[in-house]
């Protein structure tokens, strides 16, 4: 059993491709060799080149691995399915030119849900006909990148989105078929969601393909849920703190992935502002540092 230990595009604070705030991706790449990562995945699409010989070469030149890709599209907005196709046929081309592995599917923040992050009893359910065709666009998207693509395709639970808490991560589950879509846990969105990592680990890790690895302040989460704080000013507060520093319980996690016989990836995704007052270098060198003193070599 190899536990690999990656980072992410988002942990310099990118989370579109777009944002002229973005560092170079070169200097993503670079910076996450130098924090003693091996892999790194590929960002919003567009972010690094998407010609696969320009991005493939830097790669090789820096050692790194290209782990997955993250389809953060408005999966709820019937009105957005071409911009979701567009996205994921685009994120699953990147991932299959380079070998990748992990396609993670994340609804993105919703006008209906946003302020409710962190509030399961107060947010806003889908009635059954939306449901239904909201489940079978996931479920389009995950027959896409594994039937045609070959990659594994993960839901990934996000605050702000229609899949965010406990009840509606297992309805997922339970509605679809495990061999075209598995989970991508992260650790910090379920702590923001009010539910522990480690018991729905338990219950559900056979499901489990990928992990994010990101830990979350209680001191900050407590103010936002209260304020009903903006995701991203969350994020510009420090909400996602270094890993160890806040609520998850790190050796516990990896006692669990050990117990289950886990192997692959795990990413350390440490949403920030890019224009923040943290280092992003300094907070991946010391995320590092600490998971190799848990045991996660």
């Amino acid at each position: 059993m190899t536990i690999k230990i990656g980072n992410a595009p988002c942990s310099w604070g990118v989370e579109f491709a777009d944002d002229p705030r973005n560092p170079h991706w070169r200097s993503v790449l670079a910076e996450c060799r130098d924090a003693g990562y091996h892999g790194i995945e590929l960002g919003p699409v567009g972010y690094m080149p998407e010609d696969p010989a320009e991005l493939g070469d830097a790669l090789a030149e820096l050692e790194l691995e290209l782990i997955g890709g993250v389809v953060f599209r408005p999966f709820h907005d019937p009105s957005k399915w071409d911009e979701v196709l567009d996205g994921s046929v685009r994120t699953c081309k990147a991932l299959a030119a380079h070998g990748a592995d992990h396609l993670v599917l994340i609804d993105s923040i919703s006008p209906r849900r946003a302020p409710t992050a962190g509030r399961p009893h107060e947010a806003e359910q889908m009635g059954k006909e939306e449901w239904l065709d909201y489940r079978d666009k996931i479920c389009r998207i995950a027959q896409i990148g594994t039937q045609e693509y070959g990659l594994t395709v993960a839901i990934h639970p996000h605050a702000g989105g229609f899949i965010d808490f406990k009840t509606e991560t297992e309805r997922l589950l339970a509605e679809t078929d495990p061999a075209e879509l598995k989970l991508c846990l992260d650790t910090g969105h379920t702590h923001y969601a009010g539910f522990d990592p480690i018991s729905f680990m338990k219950t559900h890790i056979d499901r489990i393909s990928y992990m994010h690895f990101k830990d979350i302040d209680p001191l900050v989460k407590k103010r936002a849920i209260q304020e009903r704080t903006d995701f991203y000013e969350a994020c510009g507060q420090g909400i996602f703190c270094n890993l160890g520093d806040g609520e998850t319980d790190f050796p516990a996690v990896r006692q669990r992935l050990i117990d289950s016989g886990f192997s692959g990836w795990c990413t350390v995704e440490q949403d920030c502002d890019p224009e923040g007052a943290t280092s992003p270098l300094g907070d991946a060198k010391s995320n590092r540092t600490y998971l190799s003193s848990i045991g996660f070599h």
